[in-house]
């Protein structure tokens, strides 16, 4: 019971008391106006206290104890006054359309935008906002994403036409004029391994050897049989030597119509690498026979592993809320102002539609949290909230009756008077 409420049940309690002891002390000193007057009135206020603090009594328990007819009103309507309680609540005090009226006038958007301002210039706010990314981050169970990323990788790599890659390969290639680099490249070996001496000596002996195996008759075999006869095999590995050397050095030249005939080829070729059907039947298979064996959970898990750890010590970072998420509030802040009117329009409509479909949840509530509390609890938080009201009714019953019993004394001392 609050404080309040005991010190207006003293007060009650006094002025009955007082208005018995009154009464009583009054009995002796009969035959005095003054004493009759305060006699008459300490009666009344006796009996108005007394009327007073039965009705007040009454309403939530027996008095006395006794179970006089049409007391412990509350109690014994307890079911009753729940549901008035619970009815006025739902259908009058918070109606569906006192509440919607209600929503209809508050300005969502502009105290959404206000509360993300002064909140974000609040240091507490901020660390606790860093603190819940953090959380929230860290609850992220990369083990469990692993298999969900490996199943989208492996379809969007099974769904790659290799024809579109080899002419991405093709365009990048001749980008790059990787023809005259692989050309230049090639030449620059060839004449690297032409100067060295065992060359000279393998391409001698290798000459030797094809025109020893030429089949020829009448002239063309006199011929081959005086270059035998003249040139040795180290003569004429010397020849083939300068020969190529001589080839190689002319392809080096830019310009030269053997080099661009040769780039020209080249170039086609690499072109034409999406046309080659059995190029690219064979990277379609080479594709599927990777993938198949492709085994990445591990390197996934180990990356998305780095890759939570990054943006944890991102989020970390002291510059992170002036440098990012500042410049984000501002845009949406901006876009939030923009669009202000759809947004408390949106917001309106969602609360309205949740009261529409949720509106009697109010009175179940009510409804649930009366019947958690006995009847003795119930009525001793009546007595708390309303107790002190009640308890002045019975004051005020004891003054009023004292005030009524001194008139009432005295008109009645008037007309004996007059008699």
């Amino acid at each position: 019971m609050s404080p309040k409420t005991k010190e207006s049940k003293k007060i009650a309690r006094y002025s009955l008391m007082i208005m018995g002891v009154g009464y009583i002390a009054t009995i002796p000193f009969d035959g005095s106006l003054w004493i009759d007057l305060l006699h008459g009135g300490f009666e009344a206020g006796l009996v108005g206290g007394l009327a007073d603090w039965f009705a007040v009594t009454a309403l939530f328990r027996h008095p006395l104890g006794l179970p006089i007819p049409h007391t412990a009103l509350l109690p014994k309507n307890r079911k009753r006054m729940s549901n008035a309680l619970v009815s006025i609540l739902k259908n009058d005090w918070l109606s569906k359309e006192s509440i919607q009226e209600k929503v209809k006038n508050i300005p969502f958007a502009d105290k959404l935008m206000a509360m993300i301002e002064k909140q974000l210039q609040n240091d507490t706010f901020r660390k606790a906002l860093i603190k819940l990314l953090k959380k929230m981050i860290g609850y992220i169970v990369v083990e469990k994403l692993t298999p969900f990323i490996k199943k989208h990788i492996i379809e969007t790599l099974s769904n790659m036409e290799m024809g579109n890659v080899l002419q991405v390969i093709s365009s990048q290639l001749l980008k790059e004029e990787i023809d005259k680099k692989a050309l230049d490249h090639m030449l620059k070996k060839a004449d690297h391994w032409l100067r060295q001496e065992q060359t000279s000596q393998r391409l001698g002996t290798v000459s030797m050897n094809v025109i020893n195996k030429i089949e020829a008759d009448g002239m063309l075999q006199f011929a081959l049989k005086s270059i035998q006869s003249l040139l040795s095999e180290e003569k004429l590995g010397q020849i083939v030597q300068n020969l190529l050397l001589s080839v190689v050095k002319s392809l080096q030249n830019e310009g030269e119509p053997n080099r661009e005939a040769l780039l020209l080829y080249f170039r086609k070729e690499i072109q034409g690498l999406n046309d080659n059907r059995e190029l690219v039947e064979g990277a379609e298979k080479w594709k599927n026979q990777l993938l198949a064996k492709w085994q990445p959970d591990q390197t996934i898990t180990e990356s998305l592993r780095k890759i939570q750890q990054k943006v944890l010590d991102f989020v970390d970072d002291e510059d992170f809320i002036d440098t990012y998420l500042i410049p984000l509030k501002n845009r949406l802040l901006s876009i939030i102002q923009e669009n202000n009117k759809d947004i408390d329009h949106w917001i309106q409509k969602q609360i309205t539609v949740f009261i529409e479909n949720n509106h009697s949840q109010i009175g179940n509530l009510v409804q649930e949290n009366l019947d958690k509390l006995d009847t003795e609890t119930l009525i001793d938080m009546m007595e708390n909230h309303i107790g002190k009201d009640l308890q002045w009714i019975r004051v005020n019953g004891a003054v009023c009756g004292f005030i009524i019993g001194i008139l009432l004394t005295g008109v009645q001392a008037l007309f004996s008077l007059v008699s």
